[in-house]
């Protein structure tokens, strides 16, 4: 090996890493190589058009025999992982996407509604509006469609935590706006025949602008956890979305957390 590899291949296969292949385990040895190696590129470590190491290199790193080594990069072709030429090597052929998070759909509605009976909101603007393009877009709505649209801040205990902005189509506005001061948004849409079916959320960074650092008491310019939210129903066997919501935290007042078990 070529000095440039032995640096890759030791960042690669740390000796934590080498240590796995047990020689007391009653599992051979090529089967533990194998799912070792499987597990670096179902999580993308080895990604997809990567050359793997040769089965030389393989037997050297982890101080096994050629022969286990090409049994383990055998059973990675059987697993379509990898494609192996003669004269090329062998490459990835897998290729990694991040999966979504998934939990219960009850469980989430439930944390949602605890949250807001648990918290304070204060009313910016609550009005029956055209939305911009963008939302016009996520609803598929026509030139002159209207949704609500609400803008509150959240605090607890005195500290305003999130700025939540949310579209939603299918609902009147209140008669009192201050309805959604204490009652959260779920328990009026039930009220009012919309029943959530499927939640999707996406959880990134952003910065506060003007209008958010004068929400949140915050600086400009100042990190925040952004969450945008939306919510579906089903309506003759097809999902619509009836509600985009996107919530701003402060990162220093709120943690957005989870805990999922397998069942």
């Amino acid at each position: 090996m070529d000095p440039t590899t032995l640096i890759a291949m030791d960042t690669l296969f740390t000796k934590n890493i080498r240590k796995r292949l047990d020689l007391a385990s009653p599992t051979p040895l090529y089967h533990q190589l194998f799912v070792l190696l499987k597990g670096l590129i179902l999580d993308g470590t080895l990604l997809f058009s990567q050359q793997m190491p040769t089965e030389e290199q393989l037997a050297q790193i982890f101080s096994v025999s050629r022969i286990t080594a090409k049994r383990a990069m055998d059973e990675l072709g059987n697993a379509n992982l990898v494609e192996r030429r003669r004269g090329k090597g062998t490459h990835v052929v897998y290729e990694y996407e991040p999966k979504p998070v998934q939990a219960p759909l009850t469980g989430m509605l439930e944390e949602i509604e605890t949250m807001a009976r648990n918290s304070r909101a204060i009313i910016h603007l609550c009005d029956l509006i055209q939305p911009p393009q963008v939302i016009r877009d996520e609803f598929g709505l026509p030139v002159g469609g209207t949704v609500l649209h609400l803008v509150r801040v959240r605090e607890r205990e005195g500290h305003k935590f999130g700025r939540y902005v949310s579209w939603t189509h299918g609902v009147d506005i209140p008669d009192d706006p201050n309805i959604f001061v204490n009652t959260p948004r779920l328990s009026y849409f039930r009220q009012n025949g919309l029943e959530v079916t499927h939640v999707t959320q996406t959880l990134s960074a952003t910065e506060a602008n003007h209008e958010t650092a004068q929400a949140l008491d915050m600086q400009e310019g100042r990190a925040l956890l952004s969450l945008v939210r939306r919510s579906y129903n089903m309506i003759d066997g097809e999902e619509h979305l009836i509600d985009y919501l996107e919530i701003l935290y402060n990162p220093k007042r709120f943690q957005y957390s989870m805990d999922l078990k397998l069942e």
